[in-house]
This record gives C-alpha cells, structure tokens and sequence, in this order.
C-alpha cells in the first residue's frame, strides 16, 4: 500500500511540474541558472556531451525534473539574446583562436593537397595515359582523344564541384571542390581556345589579352572565368560556413572584369596614375597591372565607403590582392633604365601600406591586420635586398653572409615593431 501511495505521489508531482508555465520559472531563475540552461541548450544543440556539464553544474538548482531542464533550457535558448566577450587570456578566448588557427591549418592542409595532386597529375599524366592506350588502344582512342577527353574532364569538373559540396569532412571537401574548379577553369579555356594542351593554350591566352580581336578575349579569358565565378556562387550557396570562398570568388570576378578588351584602350590613360614618366622599356604587361590595380582600388573603395559587413570578404580580398600587386610593381626590376617610376611607386606603395594598416587596425579586422602586416613586412625585407644593389652586389659570397645576418636583426625589429605598435593601436 505504501508503495502504491509513493507512486502516486511522483506520478502527480511530475504532472505538477508539467503544469507550471515556464515563464514563471524562469522568471525565478537567478542569472547564473539562466546562464549554465543556455549553456546547456547550446551543448544539446551542437551534439556535444551536456549530460556532463548538467552533473558538473546541477548543484545551483534545487530538484528538479530532467523534462522541466529541458523545457527551461529550450525557452531560455529561444528567447534569449546574448551578447558574449572573452575574457582576455581566459580559456574560452584561448580556445576560440586555437579553433580559429586549426581552420586555416585545414584549409592550408587543403591548398596543399591540391597542389599535390595538380603536379601529380603534370608528372605522371603521359605515363598514365600511354599505359592505358598500350593495354586499350581502341577503346581508348575514342575516350582518350584529346576533344572528348577535355569534355569529359569538364564533366568530372563540374561532378566534383557539385558532389563536393555534400562532403562532410572540410578538408575532403575543399580538396574535391577545388580540383573540379580547377578542371572547369581548365577545360573550357582548352575549349574556347580549341587548344587542348595547357602549354597550347597559355600562350594563346597571353597574345589574345592584348590582341586585335576583342571577341577572343572575351571567349578564351573572361568566359572561363565567369564560369568559375558562377560555380563559385553556387558553392557558397551550398556551403556558406566554407568562408575561403568569399575570397576566392573576387579573383575570379576580377580576372572576368580586367580582361574586358576596352580596359586595354583606357590603359594608356589609367596606368600613368602609378606610372606616370614615360619609359619605352618598360613591359607591357607592367602597365597593364597598373591600370588593373586603379581600377581594384576603386572598386575597393566603393565597398568600403558601402559600410556594409555583407562586404567585409570583398574587402579583404581585393586589399589583399592590392597589397600583393604593390609588392609586384614596386620592384627595382621592373624600372631598370628610368628610377622615377621606381622612387614614385616606392612612396605610393608606403601610404597604401600604411593605410591599409591603419584602416585594419580600426575595423578590427583580424584578417585585414595580417594581411597587411605580412605586407608591410615583405615589402621592408624585399627593399632590404633591394636597395643596397644600388651600392653592392650581394652575389659575393661574403657580402650575402652578412646581408642574411642583418635580415635576421630587420625580422626581430620587425616583430618588436609590429607588437609595440598592435600595443598603441589596439590593446584598450
């Protein structure tokens, strides 16, 4: 009989607790117990252990039914709006730029494997091919011909891109998706062209930039890169936690926008913004850069003047690229008859640097900051070798011992540099 009772105590008590209206539990709740069942509804949520974190924490609450927890938890999680800062050096910060650093390991992971696989395929694709012909010469001369091969590579391309992005496993997944890229760039340039060798085709690429017919640079340049900017689209679309692609999409945007053939017409007119004295024996493709970073620099002005975080890859894509083209066409090498250029570009290249870094240091922007720190930093090592060859060589044996040694005392200013100045302008 006591028994009886007993089971009808908790039978009732549990149904007691169901009929409490959570708002007024919840209302009850100090700030730390509304704090651990958020938690707690995080933890569920991710798939993660929150047993374990329960057992550790329960004792903040009196007795309480493991089906009420749940029903708190989850209103607590949907109504609540938090807005969270790490502790400096506490545990949760250490552990969110550790998962951060891990990121860009797998994504370099990633980049790796990928050019792997790319110069795999440059050495041992002849050899792969002649084996098979030797063992299926008939059937292989219809599949293995060099049009219907470059068709069903597009095929595997676009396969790739699209199956890709169903891969769980992110490093798995950037590796397929960027090796159907790669054959979609590939092989509908090779079917424009209509050269269907990478060592035919290239140099078709390069006589058409700066060719008479507009029609093939549209056809062999921009097209392929449209294409790739759309699957690029549809991969963010597919995979919006992969933020590498972000990035990426804004090259191949920018290489479909500066190969349009009325850039070459207006070059004359842009490029003396960054070159502006006159010198015969300058390259083409050097102006051609310069009007192509003119017009990245507006671009990435109206984007930033948008002051919109939707743009905030953009952005830091098109910087990065800027940063990389100033390094490029700062060089001693590209100016060796007429310096005037070259002591211009050095002054213009110095406030864009200078900008860029300050302008990261505003936004907070992590990846801005490195960007233009590693810049700034390539930009002093390369004057370093650069600017004594005015005076000396550094081909002499000894005189290039001591020029490593005087880099090593340049990388230590540098870092002491970089943290007293992250110190001045960032550290609150």
């Amino acid at each position: 009989m006591k028994k009886i009772f007993f089971l009808l105590f908790l039978f009732s008590t549990s149904l007691f607790a169901k009929e409490i209206h959570p708002t007024e539990q919840i209302a009850s709740l100090n700030d730390t117990q509304k704090k651990i069942l958020y938690e707690f509804a995080v933890l569920q949520k991710s798939g993660s252990d929150a047993n374990a974190y329960w057992l550790k924490h329960k004792n903040h609450f009196s007795a309480i039914h493991d089906s009420v927890r749940n029903q708190l938890a989850q209103e607590i999680y949907v109504n609540a709006h938090v807005v969270y800062v790490p502790v400096k050096d506490s545990a949760v910060q250490i552990w969110m730029q550790t998962q951060s650093l891990t990121n860009w390991m797998l994504y370099l992971a990633a980049f790796i494997a990928i050019c792997a696989i790319i110069a795999l395929l440059r050495n041992y694709w002849n050899l792969l091919i002649g084996v098979l012909i030797r063992q299926f010469a008939p059937l292989f001369r219809l599949l293995f011909s060099a049009i219907l091969l470059t068709y069903e590579l597009l095929l595997i391309g676009v396969a790739c891109i699209i199956l890709g992005c169903y891969l769980e496993e992110m490093t798995l997944r950037t590796v397929v998706i960027h090796t159907g890229l790669f054959l979609l760039w590939s092989q509908s340039t090779a079917i424009f062209t209509r050269k269907y060798l990478v060592q035919k085709y290239v140099f078709q690429i390069k006589d058409n930039f700066w060719g008479n017919n507009k029609w093939e640079t549209v056809k062999t340049i921009c097209l392929p890169a449209i294409i790739v900017t759309v699957a690029l689209l549809y991969v963010l679309y597919k995979v919006p936690g992969d933020t590498l692609y972000n990035y990426e999409i804004v090259v191949s945007g920018m290489a479909a926008i500066c190969a349009l053939p009325f850039w070459r017409v207006l070059e004359k007119y842009i490029s003396p913004i960054l070159i502006p004295y006159k010198d015969t024996a300058v390259e083409r493709s050097i102006y051609s850069l310069a009007a192509c970073m003119v017009l990245a620099l507006l671009i990435d002005g109206f984007f930033i003047g948008q002051h919109n975080s939707l743009f905030s890859y953009v952005v830091i894509a098109l910087t990065s690229l800027l940063i990389i083209s100033f390094l490029l066409l700062s060089l001693k090498h590209n100016f060796k008859y007429n310096y005037k250029n070259y002591y211009y570009l050095q002054f213009i290249t110095i406030l864009f640097l200078s900008a860029v870094l300050l302008y990261s240091f505003y936004i907070h922007s992590g990846e801005m900051i490195w960007a233009s720190l590693i810049g700034t930093s390539l930009y002093v090592i390369i004057k370093y070798w650069e600017i004594p060859t005015f005076f000396v060589s550094w081909k002499r044996s000894k005189t290039a011992t001591w020029g490593f040694l005087g880099m090593a005392v340049l990388l230590w200013l540098l870092a002491k540099g970089i943290l007293y100045v992250s110190g001045v302008l960032y550290v609150v």
